[in-house]
């Protein structure tokens, strides 16, 4: 949108309202800039009623009406200002902003209002990393809707999806998304329909990263192609940013590290030339991964540096523990251990604190992964302990395998300790310590895992945990575990026949609308 002819109309408008009917024109001008990512734009706009961006609105003679619309512009502006230039308290002052307009608006019998509010606040939540307080808030608003504000709906089911997304809920995801897409498909907003594309495509994309599937890889591109039309349509070149660096994150993923290295310099540019520095040192969080993945470590070391430098200027907390993560894995792998071992736990530390326990979980395998060589068998069992049960209620599959595969990384661990009949140190920590015992908690949490993931399937958990056969997890099982065995699914009984004529089965026709096929854009 153009500033110069918005603020034209706006005073060729605004002759002869009055306060109130002038605060609110400018609210709903200042929204429209804001959904085209024209952040600085809408804060001109609304000049009149919050002179000073870092400062508080002016409300002096104002409707209450009109008060909570301008409480709620300048709250949501304040949480994307705070995101884009990663200034400190910025969303916690926006949350303390649109809080009161949710008050005025309840206070006024607008419940849709209220409800619209309510999810711009589960947005501050999320930067924050705070995702069971952006689920409440959300919940609470989609259940104050009416049938009569479906594009209100659709946003907040979006944003819902996002924040399942990022913490690691795919199946909570999808089912907000296909909640949300037989009412996107009544809508014209192109704005909302992108917002949507991309954050599918952004679900689609970590399914597909654990196995590598193709089928999903390939539907996270055609969503990205729907987002990027739509925001086009929409004119929203910083959101088209965001689908350029997801498209750039998606081919290092598998391999394209020359078309993914072109997308990300599009990103990045797109997102500096806006001032937005928040989302590009996201951007170069990416790269930094993709060249890590390559093997080009001191460029790698160079963007996760420059990534974490500028989030921690800011309040969104899981991007930059997830930032911290890169960056510390990049530096075990240059062997620059001591810091990377810092790094690292300090994400775990304000992952945790934001309230992403999956990201602390994950940050803590990154230790045994990375620093496995530099730990002891001791803290290893601790940190491992200590990440399971972080992780305990994962959907993400890649975290599972990550699981697996530092379990057995403590045991080989545990067992060259024994074999190597390593002394105790002097100073007592050893004191208590039972090898075998250790050996056996490890053993016994890793089959539950097994178990509970193969749904009490014994012969799919003993696939899972790399048996050949699965007797032989049965006897260990029996043997050792006797209080697993109420994880087991029911013994099916054989049957006295082994063969038996075959049985018709008929041939029931796929339902309209199901989840292959809902969603095709």
């Amino acid at each position: 949108m153009n500033l110069a002819s918005q603020l034209t109309a706006l005073k060729n408008q605004s002759s002869g309202l009055t306060v109130s009917e002038r605060a609110e024109l400018v609210c709903r001008i200042a929204k429209q800039l804001e959904r085209a990512g024209e952040y600085d734009e809408g804060c001109a706009v609304l000049a009149d009623f919050w002179p000073d961006p870092n400062g508080p609105p002016k409300l002096e003679g104002l409707s209450d009406m009109s008060r909570a619309e301008v409480l709620l512009r300048v709250g949501v502006l304040s949480g994307w200002l705070g995101s884009t230039r990663q200034s400190n308290g910025s969303q916690e002052l926006a949350k303390d902003i649109i809080t009161r307009a949710i008050d005025l608006f309840h206070k006024l019998g607008q419940a849709s209002r209220a409800a619209e509010a309510r999810g711009d606040l589960a947005l501050c939540y999320w930067r924050e990393g705070a995702y069971d307080e952006a689920r409440i808030h959300l919940a609470t608003a989609i259940n104050d809707l009416t049938d009569a504000d479906a594009d209100l709906k659709v946003s907040l089911l979006i944003r819902a999806g996002i924040v399942e997304v990022w913490a690691q809920r795919p199946n909570e995801a999808l089912r907000y998304y296909t909640e949300a897409y037989p009412l996107l498909e009544q809508s014209e907003d192109h704005y909302l329909k992108g917002a949507f594309h991309n954050e599918f495509g952004l679900l689609f994309r970590r399914l597909a990263a654990p196995e590598n599937r193709e089928d999903y890889l390939d539907r996270a591109l055609i969503e990205y192609t729907a987002a990027s039309f739509h925001f086009e349509q929409a004119g929203n070149h910083r959101y088209l940013a965001r689908v350029e660096n997801n498209l750039g994150y998606l081919l290092f993923t598998i391999g394209k590290y020359k078309e993914a290295y072109e997308h990300l310099d599009r990103a990045r540019g797109l997102f500096l030339e806006l001032g937005d520095s928040g989302t590009a040192a996201q951007v170069n969080d990416t790269r930094a991964r993709a060249l890590l993945a390559e093997g080009h470590l001191r460029e790698a070391e160079r963007f996760a540096r420059y990534a974490v430098k500028t989030l921690e200027k800011g309040d969104e907390q899981a991007v930059l523990a997830e930032a911290l993560t890169t960056y510390g894995t990049v530096l075990a792998r240059l062997g620059n251990h001591a810091r990377s071992r810092i790094l690292l736990e300090r994400a775990i530390e304000i992952a945790q604190t934001a309230g992403d326990p999956e990201g602390a979980g994950r940050a803590q395998l990154s230790i045994i992964e990375e620093l496995g060589e530099q730990t002891s068998s001791t803290e290893l069992v601790s940190i491992y302990e200590s990440a399971a049960d972080l992780l305990q209620h994962t959907q993400d599959p890649s975290a599972n395998k990550r699981l697996i595969g530092c379990a057995r990384q403590v045991i080989d661990t545990l067992l060259a300790a024994d074999q190597n009949d390593v002394e105790a140190p002097d100073t007592g920590s050893w004191e208590g310590f039972s090898f075998k015992r250790e050996v056996r908690k490890i053993e016994k949490a890793l089959i539950e895992r097994a178990l509970r993931d193969a749904g009490g399937s014994v012969s799919k958990a003993a696939r899972l945990l790399g048996f050949k056969h699965h007797q032989s997890l049965i006897a260990i099982i029996n043997s050792r575990h006797n209080d697993l065995r109420d994880k087991r699914s029911a013994v099916r009984k054989r049957r006295k026949h082994l063969f038996s004529k075959p049985k018709r089965t008929k041939v029931k026709a796929e339902p309209e609308g199901s989840e292959s096929a809902a969603f095709s854009s």
